[in-house]
C-alpha cells in the first residue's frame, strides 16, 4: 500500500492553530493505521522499553568519564540539573503529543505553532542530527566488533551492522520495535545489577572487602575539585547523552494507544533519569576517587574491576555494543519518519511520504541510511576534516530542539485551551511560569557554550547549519504562494479550455 502526503494543517504557515480534532485521540485509527498512514505496529512493552531505554546511550557509558574528570563528583549536579531541563522538555512536548500524535512531534508542532520555516528548520537539523550519529555509532560498533574477531576490518562490521539493522527497519516497524526491545532489555538490566552490586559494596557488603563510605565524595579535592563552575562545564559534557527521550513520541504514533503511551512516558521519566544516570554516576564517584585514571578512561568497568568481578571488560564491552546497536536502530528509526513527517508537510520530496507493504517508509528510510553511509566513510577517511565537522556542527542540535519545543508549547497550550480543551490530558507544570524558567535555562546553557572554549566551536558551527537551512526554509517558504498561485491558474486555464 502507498501513502500520499496529506493535506497540511489549517494555520501550518504561522497561526498557532490547526491542531486536529478529528478522531479519538485515546485510540488508534481502524485498519492498523496510525493519523500518518503508518503500520500502528508497535505493541505496548515495545513502547515501554523504548521510553526506559531512550535515555541510556553508549554516552552514558563511555563519555561519563570526561564529565567526572571535568567536575569530580560535582558532575552529580551537573546530571541532575540537566536531567531537570530533560524532564521539564518532555513535559512540554508530552502534553503536545498526547494532545496531538504526530510522526513528525516537535517539528510538526513547532510548524503549526510557530511557522512552517520553523517545522521545517528543526525537522531537518533532527534528521541531520540522527544521519550523523548513524556514522557514529556504526564505527563504535565495528571498533568493539575488530576487538573480539581482528580478522575483520573495522569497516566491514561497521556495513555489517548498518545492513542488518536498515533490514529489520525496512521489514516493518514491528521488527524495530522487536529488536529494540531486546537491546534496551539488556541496558536496563545492566543498569540495575550495576548499581545494585556498587550499592552493596558503598555498605561493605559483597562483593566489597570494606564500606567505601563517602569518604571518595569530599576528599580529593572536595565535592566540587574545580569550583562551582564546573557544574556548568559538566553540564555541557553531558547534555548531549540525554537525546533520545523524545524519541518515545514519534513512536507513539505507531502504537493502537498513542495518547496513553505518551502519557505513560511522560510521567516515568524522573525516575528513568534519577535511577539509570544519576545512581549510576552516584555509585562511581562514590566508590572510586573521581581522578583515578581509570574512572576517566572507563568509569563502569572500572567500579567492577575494582570489585574484582570476572571478566569486567568484556561484560562492559557487551553492554556498550548493545548500546551503540540501540543507539543505531533508534537513530535509523528516528531520522526516517522525521523525513516522512517532512514529506507529508512538503518540506521534504514527495516520495519522503510513501510507505511500503510492510507500512514503513522505506525511501525515508533509504535516504537517512544514504547520508548515514556517506557519513561512515568520512569518519575513516576524514575523521579529523569533514567527519569532525559535521560532528561539531550537529552537536547543540539538542538544545535547539529544546528551545523549539518549549516555545511550541507556549502557543499551542492557549491554542487548545481554547479550541480543545479536553485533549489536554497532559499538562505542562506552572504553565507558563515553568516554561519560561526552562527557556530562560536553555539560554543560559548556550550562552555558556559560546563563552566556553570546549564547546565554542560545537556552538559556533551548529548555530551557521541551523542558519543554513532556515534560510532555505525561509526561500522555499516565499516560492510556494507563487507556485500555488501558478497552479491555480493553469488549473483555471484547463478548466476553460
Amino acid at each position: 500500500m502507498g501513502a500520499h502526503p496529506s493535506p497540511r494543517s489549517p494555520g501550518a504557515g504561522g497561526t498557532p492553530t490547526g491542531v486536529p480534532t478529528a478522531g479519538d485521540p485515546g485510540s488508534g485509527p481502524a485498519g492498523g493505521l496510525s493519523q500518518d498512514g503508518l503500520q500502528a505496529g508497535l505493541k505496548n512493552r515495545h513502547l515501554s522499553m523504548i521510553a526506559i531505554g531512550g535515555v541510556i546511550g553508549a554516552g552514558l557509558f563511555v563519555g561519563s568519564g570526561a564529565g567526572i574528570s571535568a567536575a569530580g563528583p560535582g558532575i552529580l549536579l551537573s546530571y541532575a540539573l540537566t536531567g531537570l531541563l530533560v524532564v521539564l522538555v518532555m513535559r512540554m512536548l508530552g502534553e503536545m503529543a498526547a494532545a496531538s500524535p504526530a510522526s513528525g512531534s516537535f517539528s510538526a508542532y513547532a510548524d503549526r505553532a510557530l511557522g512552517r520555516w520553523a517545522g521545517f528548520t528543526i525537522g531537518w537539523l533532527y534528521w541531520f542530527f540522527w544521519s550523523v550519529v548513524l556514522a557514529v555509532e556504526a564505527t563504535a560498533a565495528g571498533a568493539i566488533l575488530t576487538g573480539w574477531v581482528p580478522a575483520v576490518p573495522q569497516w566491514a562490521w561497521a556495513l555489517l551492522v548498518m545492513i542488518v539493522l536498515t533490514g529489520t527497519n525496512l521489514v516493518s516497524v514491528g521488527s524495530f520495535g522487536e529488536f529494540e526491545f531486546w537491546f534496551a532489555g539488556i541496558k536496563v538490566v545492566a543498569i540495575v545489577v550495576f548499581i545494585v552490586v556498587g550499592a552493596l559494596a558503598i555498605f561493605g557488603l559483597p562483593p566489597g572487602d570494606h564500606a567505601a563510605g563517602m569518604s571518595n565524595l569530599t576528599g580529593h579535592g572536595g565535592f566540587l575539585p574545580h569550583g562551582p563552575g564546573a557544574i556548568l562545564s559538566g553540564m555541557l559534557l553531558v547534555v548531549f547523552s540525554f537525546m533520545g527521550s523524545e524519541i518515545v513520541t514519534l513512536a507513539a504514533g505507531e502504537s493502537p494507544n498513542p495518547v496513553q503511551a505518551v502519557r505513560k512516558a511522560v510521567n516515568s521519566v524522573i525516575w528513568r533519569i534519577a535511577l539509570f544516570y544519576i545512581g549510576s554516576i552516584a555509585v562511581i564517584v562514590t566508590l572510586l576517587p573521581w581522578n583515578d585514571r581509570a574512572v576517566a578512561k572507563s568509569p563502569y568497568v572500572a567500579v567492577l574491576q575494582s570489585l574484582d568481578i570476572p571478566y569486567a571488560g568484556t561484560v562492559m564491552d557487551v553492554v556498550v555494543l548493545t548500546a551503540v546497536l540501540s543507539c543505531l536502530n533508534s537513530g535509523l528509526y528516528t531520522a526516517s519518519r522525521m523525513a516522512f513527517s517532512l514529506g507529508q508537510r512538503g518540506d521534504a520530496p514527495k516520495s519522503f511520504a510513501t510507505v511500503n507493504k510492510g507500512g514503513v517508509p522505506a525511501v525515508a528510510i533509504w535516504a537517512s541510511v544514504a547520508f548515514g553511509f556517506i557519513a561512515t566513510i568520512f569518519s575513516y577517511t576524514s575523521k579529523d576534516t569533514i567527519f569532525q565537522f559535521l560532528l561539531n556542527s550537529s552537536g547543540a542540535v539538542a538544545l535547539f530542539v529544546w528551545l523549539v519545543i518549549c516555545f511550541s508549547q507556549l502557543r499551542m497550550r492557549r491554542t487548545l485551551e481554547r479550541e480543545t480543551p479536553e485533549r489536554l490530558t497532559v499538562r505542562m507544570w506552572l504553565y507558563p511560569w515553568l516554561t519560561y524558567a526552562t527557556i530562560g535555562l536553555i539560554v543560559f546553557v548556550v550562552g555558556y557554550m559560546f563563552y566556553d572554549p570546549d564547546g565554542r566551536e560545537q556552538m559556533v558551527l551548529s548555530v551557521v547549519a541551523a542558519v543554513v537551512v532556515l534560510a532555505v526554509g525561509l526561500i522555499l517558504d516565499r516560492r510556494r504562494p507563487r507556485e500555488r498561485a501558478a497552479d491555480e491558474s493553469a488549473a483555471k486555464v484547463a478548466e476553460r479550455a
